[in-house]
């Protein structure tokens, strides 16, 4: 910080109310670096630049140049602008969750004939259906699902069958498509997998060594094992989780640990006396434990679970502000049960945090390293943001693209994205310039963070036509390729100068460059995958030559599926299509 922005900022604190609000701060290209809320947006702003920081705040007060703030009328309000702020800007210091991922649910639906299924992503405030989990263990709710299908007959179809299916014969569905249900032997069946998912496994446990003394007995040793196997898995998901409770409802635990300028959470899930399983996190921050906390389950909620009826943190939290703002009771009970949950979701933290202290380290010190290097050997000035581009496609043919975001060499997910390309496409160099100008065009138009590096697969063919596109829309984004040897390894960076550069194989940069280059690789593979595996026939019809959206409700009215429009005939299809479209669809056709 130069002795002229100390000065401003000096300056600048004079006018600062003692009032609650949210600040801003901003990097020397006006930025919003970081947002953050007080009682007392005097004091807060000033204990950054009074006294020694370090660690990260340390980084922070470096970076920052200029401060805004907003005045609100109360510290709830406060909050509520911080949070809105954060997601609006996505400031480089606020914690933010980088993984995308939910824990499933285990969904049993509100139907005439419930279906019990996994589910993701769920709309708390929508959702009617009745829900268990989260599962942590997403292997361990597939088990319970598979287990509970093979002893209860439930429907298994989404839409009712003209016939009756595989799973009616061999005596796992009552025939709901088809036969008479007996609504009490279902209202029966439904009660007792309730009873079940919600921990009390004696009926099922029972029914499970009815059936393995039978299979025994008949000589079918096979399938007892396999029913020991289930049993197995019971007493490790159900009994050995039983916890000595006197609430009979949903709550979730959380705990921290704070050392070496680190964060460490655990939260456990407590479901109807059963401690479904516990989630973690650690991470730096530049605040302090309270404010690390509350944002950390505010983003926690709206990311991955529905809220449960009680939320228990420790004795330090501001339970009333984060009540208010989540509308669920918050509690932290100072003697009791609960609050030996508290110091065992703490102890773990610390255990955590302890074991994985030095790995972390190493990895950031890495990270840190191979960043500089980059910077170092690409001339940039500034290297936080990668964006990384990669394409797959089928014989040729029906391209998909994808993106890829690294944040200091850290992956978000939650920016990566999905191009699907035009038809007409039939090479990697133009799927790459279809996809870079659609990206960027957005970039330019919308107002899109543009990245500090852009990172192409390939060498100077594949930098030229990135810089067309750039140079087209009047962009100045550094470009970089990663191009392959003649055993089609990677060993040198491109720059867009056309330069080759070498890398050593053991080096930091490599590594991480490398594990850039297989995610994004694997996300277009993936991207492209699903598209067909869904065999949805309007995804696939999307990428038809020729198929606008008339054509491709007509083609889906009249065929129905992908098998019978591969068996139609030439002369049927020309009933929708005319003949030059009929025939292009049917190349088409054989190609997937």
């Amino acid at each position: 910080m130069t002795e002229e922005v100390k000065k401003h900022i000096k300056e600048k604190l004079k006018l600062v109310p003692k009032l609650p609000g949210s600040y801003q701060m901003k990097n020397k290209d006006g930025v919003i670096i970081y947002v953050g809320k007080a009682k007392n947006l005097f004091n807060r702003v000033k204990s950054y630049f009074t006294g020694t920081v370090t660690g990260k705040t340390a980084m922070l007060v470096n970076d920052i140049v200029d401060f805004e703030y907003i005045v609100t009328s109360s510290e709830l309000e406060s909050l509520i602008l911080e949070i809105t702020l954060i997601k609006k800007y996505n400031p480089k210091y606020n914690i933010l969750l980088k993984d995308d991922k939910s824990y499933p649910y285990i969904e049993l639906t509100n139907e005439k004939y419930p279906k019990l299924r996994i589910v993701r992503n769920i709309n708390r405030k929508k959702h009617k259906s009745r829900l268990f989990g989260p599962y942590p263990n997403v292997t361990a709710a597939r088990k319970t699902v598979n287990m509970i299908h093979r002893i209860y007959p439930l429907r298994k179809c989404e839409t009712f069958q003209k016939e009756v299916c595989l799973y009616y014969h061999i005596g796992e569905c009552l025939g709901y498509c088809q036969k008479e249900v007996d609504l009490d032997q279902q209202a029966q069946m439904l009660e007792e997998i309730t009873s079940f998912l919600k921990g009390n496994s004696e009926i099922v446990v029972a029914k499970l060594k009815d059936e393995m003394q039978k299979a025994s007995d008949n000589l079918n040793f096979e399938k007892a094992l396999e029913l020991k196997e289930m049993l197995k898995d019971i007493d490790i998901t159900l009994t050995k989780q039983k916890i000595d409770l006197n609430k009979n409802y949903n709550f979730d635990v959380f705990g921290y640990y704070q050392d070496h300028s680190y964060f460490s959470i655990v939260t456990f899930y407590i479901r109807e006396g059963l401690l479904f399983g516990r989630h973690s996190d650690i991470f730096t921050t530049v605040e302090d434990a309270n404010e690390t906390l509350i944002h950390y389950i505010i983003e926690f909620y709206e990311k991955n679970n529905i809220l449960p009826k009680e939320i228990i943190v420790p004795s330090d939290i501001d339970q009333e502000i984060l009540s208010s703002y989540l509308q669920v009771k918050v509690n932290s009970p100072a003697r009791g049960d609960i609050k030996k949950l508290i110091d065992l979701a703490k102890d773990n933290a610390k255990i955590l945090l302890e074991e994985k202290y030095q790995t972390i380290q190493t990895d950031e010190e890495n990270r840190l390293q191979a960043e500089e290097e980059l910077k170092r050997l690409l001339k940039l000035e500034k290297l936080e943001r990668i964006e990384a581009f990669d394409n797959s496609h089928l014989f040729g043919t029906f391209y998909v693209g994808g993106m890829v975001v690294f944040d200091h060499f850290l992956p978000n997910k939650n920016e990566y994205r999905k191009f699907k390309i035009e038809t007409d496409v039939k090479d990697d160099l133009s799927a790459m310039k279809e996809v870079l100008y659609r990206r960027y065009y957005k970039v330019l138009m919308e107002e899109v963070k543009a990245p500090d590096l852009i990172l192409v697969d390939g060498g100077e063919l594949q930098i030229s036509v990135a810089k067309e596109i750039l140079d087209s829309l009047h962009l100045k984004i550094p470009i970089c390729g990663l191009k392959k040897n003649e055993k089609h390894q990677t060993n040198m960076l491109v720059n867009e100068n056309l330069e080759s550069i070498p890398m050593a194989k053991d080096s930091h940069l490599f590594l991480f460059l490398n594990r850039i280059q297989e995610e994004v690789h694997r996300y277009a593979i993936t991207y492209h995958r699903t598209i067909r595996q869904k065999g949805t026939l309007a995804s696939l019809l999307d990428m038809a030559p020729g198929i606008g959206e008339v054509r491709r409700k007509e083609l889906l009215r009249k065929f129905g599926s992908l098998k019978k429009l591969k068996e139609a005939s030439l002369e049927e299809l020309e009933t929708v299509l005319t003949h030059d479209v009929a025939l292009k669809l049917m190349e088409y056709l054989k190609e997937i």
